[in-house]
């Protein structure tokens, strides 16, 4: 776990400054941040969107009674990608807008299940604790 969370906060905004740096000697730095501006406000946008879609469909699920698990998932997979979009740089941008899009996101939330299944068949998780 310590390994991951150094990963995470020491590795990640090594490579973005990297990344970032080689980016701007090869179109300059104005473009660079022109870019990553741009993929800030076009993400922005974008998660407000699917924002908005995903908790009208909350709500109609509530309405009718429904629990709106996939939603809440989607919303938190939102979040998530607005975190990385607002986090300056490359690679978070464009993880963020993978997260946004409703494709890869429904792919991911099928991984994230397969997953939690994984975990809570295996005894990690136990459900009845959650409750």
């Amino acid at each position: 776990m310590l390994i991951r969370l150094f990963l995470f906060f020491a590795l990640i905004p090594i490579i973005e400054l990297y990344l970032l740096i080689k980016v701007g000697t090869i179109i300059g730095g104005f473009n660079t941040i022109l870019i990553v501006i741009l993929t800030g406000v076009a993400g922005a946008w974008l998660a407000r969107r699917e924002g908005i879609n995903t908790m009208l469909k909350v709500r109609q699920n509530l309405q009718q009674g429904i629990v709106p698990a996939e939603e809440m998932m989607d919303a938190m997979l939102i979040f998530i990608a607005g975190l990385g979009l607002i986090t300056p740089g490359l690679i978070t941008d464009l993880f963020g807008l993978i997260l946004l899009w409703p494709v890869t996101r429904n792919k991911f939330k099928r991984f994230l299940r397969k997953k939690f299944d994984a975990m809570q068949s295996k005894g990690d998780i136990n459900i009845t604790r959650l409750r």
